[in-house]
């Protein structure tokens, strides 16, 4: 079993769907918990999971911390910070299916990243394995329909998703960056407290705003879910992908997430797949495998 969970697929594929659920849960949440609200407990939670691994090796490994505190600050600035904040105000504004369809273009995103700050390049099996997933995705989130994809528009939720995409691509690759030799999960509890900081007065502007958590058992069991899958080991298992494969293979999983959507809203929701999903799973999968697999010879 050990063996099985360090296959950095395998990982990548579990936080996508880990994701896809904080994507359902994000939007369903949206009267019952605000956004900044929703994002600081998220990560609370996170960070007190994350402590019992991490404080045993906080004694050992500060020095080196305290060295490399800038890398630190903005990457636990913009992974934690940013990236699912921005997401939880663009669900407060657009649809799920437009976020998702935004989303998508984070692989896209990253790997332009990566080739203009590291200059990696993809193969022409890779280029074609994105290309051929991204149009999977479009299928799913358009349903079907090129008149839907045509009739696509951005507003100001859109815009908040794209800001989004922006910075998890930069985060993803900014893990290059991350300082060696500091034990992974004492550096993800830096990160997600560096998040934590900067989310808390934003926290107490909306609960002086007025703006307050709808209490309910749904709704405290949906931040549960988001704090322990999402915020814990969606980003313990990413991370671990990413250093595994890299930014750009890494981020391909990212179009899993619509994928995973639509399956979770077949089994929650009672929405019955149609043709238009088993093709653009298809095509997903199709594109992670050609991207995925190693050259012959």
């Amino acid at each position: 079993m050990k063996k099985r969970f360090a296959n950095p697929y395998l990982l990548l594929t579990l936080a996508s769907l880990f994701w896809a659920g904080n994507m359902v849960i994000g939007r369903g949440l949206r009267e019952a918990v605000p956004p900044m609200t929703l994002a600081f407990w998220r990560w609370t939670i996170a960070f007190a999971l994350t402590l019992p691994f991490a404080l045993p090796h906080l004694r050992a490994q500060w020095p080196r911390m305290k060295t490399h505190w800038r890398a630190i600050v903005v990457l636990g600035f913009i992974g934690v910070g940013c990236y699912n904040t921005f997401a939880y105000i663009a669900l407060q504004y657009t649809t799920a299916t437009s976020a998702t369809l935004l989303n998508s273009f984070t692989p896209v995103a990253t790997i332009a990243l990566a080739f203009l700050l590291l200059g990696k390049r993809l193969t022409r099996l890779e280029a074609a394995g994105v290309v051929v997933s991204l149009v999977g995705v479009m299928i799913i989130v358009a349903r079907g329909s090129l008149a839907t994809l045509l009739g696509f528009s951005l507003n100001t939720g859109d815009l908040w998703m794209l800001l989004a995409v922006l910075t998890w691509g930069i985060y993803t690759v900014g893990l290059q960056w991350r300082p060696a030799g500091i034990e992974p999960m004492l550096l993800l509890a830096a990160f997600t407290a560096v998040g934590v900081a900067g989310l808390a007065p934003l926290y107490a502007w909306e609960i002086a705003s007025g703006t307050l958590i709808d209490p309910s058992p749904a709704t405290f069991a949906g931040i549960l879910y988001i704090g322990i899958f999402p915020g814990f080991l969606g980003y313990v298992f990413f991370n671990a992908g990413v250093a595994a494969v890299g930014p750009s293979r890494a981020s391909l999983f990212i179009h899993l997430m619509p994928v995973f959507t639509a399956l979770l809203a077949a089994i929650f929701l009672g929405e019955r797949p149609q043709p238009f999903h088993f093709a653009g799973i298809a095509l997903v999968f199709a594109g992670i495998f050609l991207t995925t697999r190693k050259p012959a010879g």
